[in-house]
């Protein structure tokens, strides 16, 4: 049975109404990032699709500042922790410790058993912690003995990471960057909003409070809304044909060939699905259209498109690569 046009405009409806608390986030948020357009709507947008987010940017550009904003202006807890070389994955999950007044062990929980996560420079972190990060984001539980805690909603891990520095780093493992439903790149401001950030943070205090504007509960109904949010077949297929494209650019007639080592895996599929509605629903609609998968499609597909060593000796990203693949598959 065919969604009808009275579906939609309800669901237009209840759009507008669940769609203004992130409307009034957005604005708590301005107060103190400049610019940085992208990133603010794409967090909203992994906020509302249940999806990871990693950040990347060189130091100093207000990533950890936006996070930290986002999670001022909920309701909710938020735990920053700064990766570090030494960091042991009880530091990240907890640990049992023996109370010796009774003799028993007591599980004593880590600060991941929070709702918002700053994962600060997760790079720096050894494979041990990763793991332990691993099952908390794709399983949204946590295991510490032999017990299994399962995780409070709304849980969303907003990682960072610096591409310029990598003496003591440790590359993700491609199965973790997988978990992450987008990967955003943050440049630099231009020359307007530079000075706007230098006539507004150029004291000895500049932090200004951000009042939280939403409750958990909002996110958990919007969500809802989001799920009900219409996507017709043929933009079902073009976000098919797109994900397939990644893995066989020739016969999508994409002229990458030779460039891609690996392709998006079925993740992406769902992803670019979720996104596009959240997308949707931040413009206030009912209903998913093309640009709407565009808009995401370069931050849910860059990390998931791994290029070849001749790609790279052509200077050629898999942000590039996505690109072509943008440009060449039909839009419906």
């Amino acid at each position: 049975m065919g969604t009808t046009q009275y579906d939609i405009k309800q669901i237009g409806e209840q759009v507008k109404a669940k769609s203004e608390p992130f409307r009034l986030l957005l604005q708590q948020i301005r107060q103190v990032i400049v610019g940085q357009d992208d990133l603010l709507h794409k967090m909203l947008v992994g906020l509302l699709s249940n999806g990871h987010i990693l950040i990347e940017g060189v130091p100093g550009l207000a990533k950890t500042t936006a996070v930290s904003c986002l999670a001022a202006g909920i309701h909710t807890g938020f735990q920053r922790l700064q990766f570090t070389p030494d960091l042991l994955p009880a530091d990240l999950i907890g640990t049992m410790i023996y109370r010796p007044q009774d003799g028993q062990f007591v599980v004593q929980k880590g600060p991941i058993f929070s709702n918002l996560i700053l994962a600060d420079e997760i790079n720096r972190a050894p494979a041990k912690v990763q793991s332990a990060l691993l099952e908390a984001m794709q399983e949204r539980q946590v295991t510490i003995g032999r017990q299994t805690f399962p995780l409070e909603e709304p849980f969303l891990v907003l990682a960072t990471q610096n591409p310029i520095e990598q003496e003591g780093t440790y590359p993700l493992p491609e199965a973790q960057v997988d978990r992450f439903m987008l990967k955003l790149i943050v440049s630099y401001p231009n020359r307007s909003q530079e000075r706007e950030i230098l006539d507004r943070m150029s004291t000895t205090n500049p932090h200004r409070s951000i009042q939280p504007v939403m409750e958990p509960a909002a996110i958990q109904q919007a969500r809802a809304v989001v799920d009900e949010i219409y996507i017709d077949d043929k933009i079902k297929d073009y976000i098919v044909d797109l994900v397939v494209a990644t893995r066989d650019p020739v016969a999508a007639s994409v002229p990458v060939e030779g460039l891609i080592q690996y392709g998006a895996s079925p993740r992406a599929t769902i992803y670019l699905t979720l996104g596009a509605k959240a997308n949707a629903f931040l413009a206030g609609r009912g209903y998913v259209v093309p640009q709407d998968v565009k808009d995401v499609a370069l931050d849910v597909l860059r990390h998931r498109v791994i290029v070849t060593y001749e790609a790279e000796a052509e200077e050629k990203s898999a942000a590039d690569v996505v690109r072509a693949i943008l440009d060449h598959v039909p839009v419906p």
